[in-house]
């Protein structure tokens, strides 16, 4: 079904802080609501292990979980009127990944909602992948129940003419933890939302992404991590490289520490290795802090070329320079991917990413 937007949304002009450095002009009108959006659910669940339900509910009955004042989540929430509910059984311990597959997309822009429900001391990992081109705007709702143990891998591997907007959000209660892992390798225009916040004490979550952007591609990812409680802990390491003079990438890194959370305990990363000089990489990591009484709390962020010494060493042992630089941004990548401890997944990613390397000089 097609939705026509009734709600006056104030449409972003690209002044607006959330936004200055996204391509308005680029969104296929996701974030305009006088653009009509179609209303379906295009992911299809591949595999689904025993303790886990997947059904298609009416959004009424599931209203969202936390607040958002982006615009394009507003217009999916209004829009929406089936959510995807992923419900995982309580003390569950799902060995086989949960697959969802979103490849038969239509070129009319298209929102989705999702629900996940990881249900007390259960253990489980959800891939998400997005192939095709599409025009896609979506929020995923993550909640995790006391003591559960949620991975979540969304693979963004579009065509060349996709236009990916969405919001990824993660409510960690007691003694749980969640895993992200953000891959984006494909796509005109992506702009995603990873964002966490915590119910109670013991809560851990760990925010992973790697990116590689050519030339013509506009790769966006906005963290935000949320601290309201005490004794929380949060780790934040995203990856990106630039090929092409019209390569871009954003990566924006918040962390916000309220004063109730004591003994928080939080660091931020963001490295990006730009491969030609028309390449660029936004990288913004913000610590705001209203309390002191903390364990820690640390960001970096840095961007460069090839390191000098790693190709001398390569080089000397006969290895030429060009496949001596693949080498070296093979290894740049081998952090993140070898965490997916997903065989397949990690060949898959590597193949995409070598062959993005094969088609560009370096």
């Amino acid at each position: 079904m097609s939705l026509a937007t009734t709600t006056n949304y104030l449409t972003p002009t690209g002044r607006e802080e959330p936004w200055r450095f996204t391509p308005l002009n680029r969104l296929a009108g996701l974030h305009d609501s006088s653009v009509e959006l179609h209303d379906r659910i295009s992911l299809e669940p591949s595999d689904i292990p025993d303790g886990v339900r997947i059904t298609i509910e009416d959004a009424k009955d599931f209203p969202p979980l936390s607040s958002s004042e982006d615009q394009i989540v507003l217009r999916v929430r209004e829009g929406a009127s089936k959510v995807l509910v992923v419900s995982i059984e309580a003390n569950a311990e799902v060995a086989l990944p949960i697959s969802l597959i979103r490849s038969h997309v239509e070129s009319t822009p298209e929102i989705s909602r999702v629900l996940v429900n990881a249900g007390v001391n259960s253990h489980s990992t959800l891939v998400v992948s997005n192939t095709g081109d599409g025009v896609i705007a979506e929020e995923i709702e993550f909640n995790l129940s006391p003591a559960s143990n949620l991975r979540f891998i969304t693979l963004q591997e579009w065509s060349s003419k996709a236009v990916h907007v969405g919001r990824h959000h993660a409510i960690v209660g007691k003694d749980a933890t969640f895993t992200s892992y953000v891959i984006t390798i494909g796509g005109s225009v992506v702009r995603l939302l990873p964002t966490v916040e915590y119910k109670d004490r013991g809560s851990s979550a760990e925010l992973f992404g790697l990116y590689f952007a050519t030339d013509g591609q506009h790769l966006e990812h906005r963290v935000h991590v949320e601290h309201g409680v005490p004794g929380a802990k949060s780790r934040v390491n995203y990856k990106g490289a630039l090929n092409g003079d019209s390569a871009r990438t954003v990566w924006i890194g918040d962390v916000f520490i309220k004063a109730a959370a004591q003994d928080t305990d939080t660091y931020e990363l963001n490295r990006n290795l730009l491969l030609s000089d028309g390449a660029r990489a936004d990288s913004v990591p913000n610590l705001e802090i209203e309390t002191g009484d903390i364990v820690g709390a640390g960001h970096a962020s840095t961007t460069g070329r090839f390191d000098d010494e790693q190709l001398f060493y390569l080089m000397a042992r006969g290895i030429p320079e060009s496949e001596a630089k693949r080498l070296v941004i093979r290894g740049f990548f081998s952090e993140i991917v070898s965490k997916l401890n997903l065989p397949e997944v990690e060949e898959r990613i590597m193949d995409r990413i070598d062959a993005e390397l094969g088609s560009v000089r370096i």
